[in-house]
């Protein structure tokens, strides 16, 4: 019986320990987003964009910044990429340094 109680109380310790542990960064597991989810989500309001989705757009991502690289025909098609972006949860800053605008010939 001795054996049970202190199973259970160790049992209970450790679930306090390891759920206090988890949420010293004031995120939980769904909360954070990941590169890969910021570079899917930035792709695709790319691909949706009826002006920018037939010109060649690279994207980087690297600890939440967005780096945006390749052309786009107008500097509205630029600006509307630029805030969307921007938008995605856990995105930090998008540098659009290197998107350069090219008038369709």
């Amino acid at each position: 019986m001795k054996k049970f109680i202190f199973l259970a109380a160790l049992m209970v310790f450790g679930m306090v320990f390891f759920s206090g542990c988890a949420t010293m960064t004031g995120e939980t597991a769904g909360e954070k987003v990941d590169d890969a989810t910021i570079n899917t989500q930035a792709n695709a309001i790319i691909v949706k964009d009826a002006d920018a989705r037939y010109w060649k757009i690279d994207v980087d991502v690297r600890q939440g910044t967005v780096v945006l690289s390749g052309f786009v025909d107008s500097q509205a098609a630029h600006d509307r990429i630029t805030k969307k972006i921007g938008e995605i949860k856990g995105v930090k800053s998008v540098d659009h340094s290197r998107l350069k605008i090219e008038a369709k010939k």
